[in-house]
C-alpha cells in the first residue's frame, strides 16, 4: 500500500492484510485459475502458429471470407 492511498483511507493502518474485511471497500475474489490458464495457453499457441505456419491463417481468412460472401448474396 502505497503512502498516497494511506493518507486518503485513514482508517486504514499499515498492517492491514487483504484478506481483512475493511469497511467502505467491496472487492471480489480474483477467480479463474483454469479457464484463465487455457486462454493464455490458446492465445500463445495461435501466436506461435502464427509465426511458424502462416498459411493457416490464410486459410482461416480465406474460409471466413467465403463464408461472410455467402452470405451477401
Amino acid at each position: 500500500m502505497t503512502q498516497h492511498v494511506r493518507d486518503k483511507e485513514p482508517e486504514t493502518t499499515a498492517g492491514t492484510s487483504a484478506g481483512i474485511d475493511v469497511p467502505g471497500r467491496d472487492v471480489t475474489p480474483r477467480r479463474g485459475g483454469l479457464p484463465e490458464l487455457l486462454g493464455l495457453t490458446l492465445v500463445a499457441g495461435a501466436g506461435v502458429l502464427f509465426v511458424v505456419r502462416p498459411e493457416f491463417y490464410e486459410a482461416g481468412v480465406h474460409v471466413f471470407a467465403t463464408r461472410a460472401a455467402s452470405l451477401v448474396h
